[in-house]
């Protein structure tokens, strides 16, 4: 067997120690967890962060209040 392979019986003996840990009514709990967690990473790769420009360009700040004052 390749290292970094995991089997059949790694995966099955995996998946038991599971179950006895957390019980069989946690395991769907966790499952959705599992999905959610997954589902955000996700979306937070594919999107830029918020208040993040995609523009490569110089942006400009506005132009300053001066009160009255010139």
């Amino acid at each position: 067997m390749l290292a970094g392979m995991i089997g059949q019986w790694e995966l099955l003996l995996i998946f038991f120690a599971i179950l006895l840990l957390f019980g069989a009514k946690r395991l769907p709990e966790l499952a959705q967890g599992l999905g959610k967690g997954i589902r955000e990473f996700r979306r937070a790769v594919k999107e830029p962060p918020e208040g993040k420009s995609q523009r490569k360009g110089k942006v400009s700040a506005p132009p300053e209040d001066q009160g009255g004052r010139n």
